[in-house]
């Protein structure tokens, strides 16, 4: 997806597990206030996600080879810099895109996670096993149910989404977040227990900043008005 005005500076969305480009970006609204803002906005269908090809093998599903997926599509396009706003398993990616190419990066948001990004998320078995079981019915564990469901709601490809929870899973380290020297915000749910908190994960951060996404939990985060007016102020007043 390639919105916008092609002289207006360009943000890269990258969109969460089970999700897509439509989804997460554009029924949420986000690819209209962005675009309203004057940006060019590009998001990506991550590889076994949405429109992408569906791959079957976990070992292809590595978060710094997602990253360079959406390297490939910068350069692609031609961009050689871009504010990147990734949202769960996006904000993930990218984290990797900016430690392996800082250069491409002017800025970047890390939506829907927070100190998880370094501890883990939820585990990856019980996700996965939600995703194979033969149907909703046969899931108990409430919050691989909850992303069952949503997969189901997306119409993702249970099998491949299966194989993406299986795959690496490479920690964040600490250490590199500490490493990060571009502006960055993070923006959290109060209420979010998958992402874990905001807060602590931006104290790891260099002169991060911290937006509490108040009274919203996980899923309802995305498309909240505090989330949207708190990346158009970071971005307008980053350098």
């Amino acid at each position: 997806m390639d919105e916008g005005e092609r002289e207006g500076e360009p943000i890269l969305l990258i969109h969460g597990f089970a999700s897509n480009a439509a989804t997460n970006w554009v029924d949420p609204l986000w690819v209209r206030t962005l675009t309203q803002d004057g940006r060019r906005v590009i998001a990506i269908d991550n590889r076994g996600h949405g429109q992408s090809e569906k791959l079957y093998e976990p070992e292809r599903y590595g978060a710094p080879e997602m990253a360079r997926d959406s390297v490939r599509l910068l350069d692609h396009l031609g961009i050689d810099k871009v504010d990147v706003l990734g949202y769960s398993m996006g904000a993930r990616i990218a984290a990797f895109l900016t430690f392996a190419d800082p250069e491409r990066v002017r800025s970047v948001i890390f939506g829907g996670l927070g100190i998880h990004m370094v501890r883990g998320m939820v585990g990856a078995g019980p996700l996965a096993a939600a995703l194979e079981a033969p149907k909703l019915e046969d899931v108990t564990n409430q919050t691989a149910r909850s992303f069952r469901i949503f997969a189901e709601q997306t119409k993702s490809d249970l099998k491949a989404l299966s194989a993406c929870m299986r795959g690496p899973r490479e920690k964040v380290p600490a250490s590199r977040l500490g490493q990060i020297g571009v502006p960055v915000l993070v923006a959290v749910g109060s209420k979010d227990v998958i992402g874990g908190s905001g807060l602590a994960l931006a104290e790891l951060i260099p002169n991060a900043q911290f937006l509490e996404i108040t009274g919203r939990d996980h899923m309802k985060a995305v498309g909240d008005a505090q989330f949207k007016q708190g990346v158009l102020s970071f971005l307008a007043s980053r350098p």
